[in-house]
């Protein structure tokens, strides 16, 4: 049974999306997604003079901006190839237990092109992966702006994920 809360939900990724055409997508499921429940997506932009640092670096950097996004309250949810896999229906479960559980905000996170700092991992909550292929950031984006979305048509039964 779909449970309406006050729980907000946040995607936190790192750079720009500067294909117009995934923006306009983006903006389509976030606007769909209002229906449902508070959204937002936060860019935090890329470092400076990146390939100048090591890989290390790069998310130690990286991760000290994204640990200043994260409030003490938030659970933290990295996107992360590691992680647990779900199908629809499983992530839309997923999302009625967070909820259920009184979470004020589920923050998703994607990381930098080489991942989470040691710092980010110590601080989530957990790890989900959506494929154990690798997709371009600007696309994954909206990949998970549509599982999202899905999930809550889900929820309320409606007939979006079998169209």
């Amino acid at each position: 049974m779909f449970y309406i809360c006050n729980m907000k939900i946040k995607l936190l990724a790192i750079g720009k999306t500067d294909d117009k055409n995934l923006k306009i997508l983006m903006d389509n499921y976030q606007n769909r997604l209002q229906h449902y429940i508070k959204f937002e997506l936060e860019i935090i932009p890329d470092i400076k003079n990146a390939k100048n640092l090591s890989e290390k670096q790069q998310k130690e950097k990286e991760g000290e901006l994204l640990l200043k996004k994260i409030q003490a309250s938030d659970n933290l949810i990295l996107l992360d190839e590691k992680g647990k896999e779900f199908t629809s229906i499983q992530f839309s479960e997923f999302m009625q237990k967070k909820m259920n559980a009184g979470i004020k905000q589920l923050v998703f996170v994607i990381g930098g092109p080489y991942g989470f700092s040691e710092n980010v991992y110590k601080k989530a909550q957990g790890k989900i992966s959506f494929s154990k292929m690798t997709f371009s950031h600007q696309m994954f984006r909206l990949f998970v702006i549509e599982q999202i979305y899905r999930a809550f048509t889900i929820l309320k039964n409606e007939p979006y994920h079998h169209r």
